[in-house]
């Protein structure tokens, strides 16, 4: 799938969940980072292309897109962004606070729709569960940490049950469909 990252669509993206996160008590750097994730590739599924075409990478505690921190630390650097940290349940929490509105007109009503979508079926979980939930995606789960996810695997099912030869089958089949390098 050719994708073309559009930094502005991605730059309002963090900006608009961020400011939409900030009732949510476990709002911080982890859900907002597993938020963005979901809805470019909950969009794939929907309309068969991302909203922001940024490159998500695979970590320990999930996916992470690899140009969050260089434009959230360009928003705090230009004033329209703050990180705060406070506590949640004995955790330290960085969360994102926007210090302007969001610029909804670089998304199309259908992206606004799935971003909100997204939102709304992750709402009342934590960022463990968040994070827990996003290894559940094909794509975290068929790279290597450090590799980058490709948009295909969001087309791949969710997992069933798991056994060592599905895995091996999963992986094989993913390969031969060229979703991740052999």
């Amino acid at each position: 799938m050719k994708t073309t990252y559009d930094e502005r669509k991605f730059t309002e993206l963090i900006v608009y969940v961020a400011a939409r996160l900030q009732g949510d008590r476990s709002g911080g750097a982890t859900k907002l980072n597993k938020v963005l994730f979901f809805a470019d590739f909950a969009h794939v599924r929907r309309a068969g292309r991302p909203i922001t075409g940024a490159t998500y990478q695979k970590l320990v505690h999930g996916p992470a897109a690899r140009r969050l921190r260089p434009v959230r630390d360009e928003l705090i650097g230009k004033g329209e962004a703050e990180l705060c940290e406070e506590e949640f349940l004995g955790y330290q929490q960085h969360r994102l606070v926007p210090l302007r509105q969001p610029d909804l007109t670089v998304f199309t009503v259908d992206e606004l729709a799935t971003i909100d979508k997204v939102l709304a079926d992750l709402d009342g979980l934590n960022g463990r569960q968040v994070s827990d939930l996003s290894h559940e995606e094909a794509g975290w789960r068929l790279v290597e940490f450090g590799d980058d996810i490709p948009y295909e695997a969001a087309l791949v099912g969710a997992r069933q049950v798991s056994t060592p030869t599905s895995q091996r089958l999963e992986r094989e089949a993913a390969e031969r469909l060229g979703l991740i390098a052999s």
